[in-house]
């Protein structure tokens, strides 16, 4: 029986052959000549001992699968981020309900805030912040019902002045006729302009905010 020399990847594996060593400076191939080598210089009077050949064909092996698992894994994610790109840019002209509580303002059109109370509230006071977290204008509704509610913002300041184009945030403090605290959840919501992947995951514009498309809970039109 002739010795084994060498071992050369089959065409089928040998662009992951090419990958894995561009990764890691080794590939299977490699792992596999060494493995020759070895066996060609023992010291035929005391060899290597079997159990700790197969060791390292076992180690050759979960080398190499531990590569490809992260490869599929990448190529995975890669997908995956395509699809939502493209999700993503589905979406502009939607009008959409996502988590946070930014509100837009284009300096004239009276805009819109979304809450869900987790229960009915005797009231609720509504406070709205410049983006430098300065309070400008607030608002007290009398009894909401529990479930989703949208309050109607003209763009003025306590005093019925007309503030600046821009994106402002806002707050609720629902509370019951007791005074408990009515617990209140805030939505940013509008019709998407645009999109962004300048980021790690697409953005979407409304207005002047923006929100990740992970916050988008819910679509409404389109």
């Amino acid at each position: 029986m002739g010795m084994i020399n060498s071992v050369t990847a089959t065409t089928g594996t040998a662009a992951a052959d090419a990958n894995m060593k561009s990764t890691m400076g080794l590939n299977k191939d490699d792992f596999l000549n060494l493995f020759v080598a070895q066996l060609k210089n023992q010291d035929p009077l005391n060899p290597t001992n079997s159990d700790q050949l197969l060791s390292q064909l076992s180690s050759i092996t979960q080398v190499e699968q531990s590569y490809n698992q992260n490869a599929n894994l990448t190529a995975l994610l890669t997908a995956q981020n395509n699809s939502a790109a493209m999700s993503a840019a589905g979406l502009i002209g939607a009008t959409v309900q996502a988590n946070g509580n930014a509100v837009s303002f284009d300096g004239s059109t009276p805009t819109t805030m979304q809450f869900n109370l987790s229960t009915a509230a005797n009231s609720a006071t509504v406070t709205i912040a410049d983006s430098t977290g300065k309070t400008v204008a607030t608002t007290t509704t009398g009894a909401l019902a529990a479930g989703i509610q949208t309050l109607s913002w003209g763009g003025t300041d306590s005093s019925g002045n007309k503030l600046p184009a821009g994106t402002y945030t806002f707050s609720v403090n629902a509370t019951t006729a007791g005074g408990s605290v009515v617990p209140s959840t805030t939505y940013t919501t509008g019709t998407v302009s645009g999109v962004s992947y300048s980021g790690a995951t697409p953005t979407l514009t409304i207005g002047s905010a923006t929100v990740n498309l992970a916050d988008i809970i819910g679509v409404t039109g389109g």
